[in-house]
């Protein structure tokens, strides 16, 4: 396992990036950005579903959105901050 810890080449069976191919560059701050700003869009919409399901009436489908809402958010911020 010779990866970064949590990388793809980590998992049992991957062979990971080939030994002659060049570290991957970070990506630009202005695409992290958008990247970022999509997931923040797709956090309020997950947000919104789960705001209407609960005045619904319906907490599971309420619960699952939050947790969709989190998880965007999660992932927009570890690619504006990671790169």
């Amino acid at each position: 396992m010779t990866g970064e810890p949590g990388s793809a080449s980590d998992l049992p069976g991957s062979a990971g990036p080939a030994p002659d191919e060049p570290p991957r560059p970070p990506r630009p701050l202005l695409e992290r950005i958008g990247l970022a700003a999509i997931a923040l869009v797709l956090a309020l919409m997950f947000g919104a579903i789960s705001a209407a399901s609960w005045a619904g009436g319906e907490p599971f489908l309420a619960v699952m959105g939050g947790i969709g809402c989190l998880m965007t958010i999660w992932v927009g911020a570890l690619t504006l901050l990671r790169g």
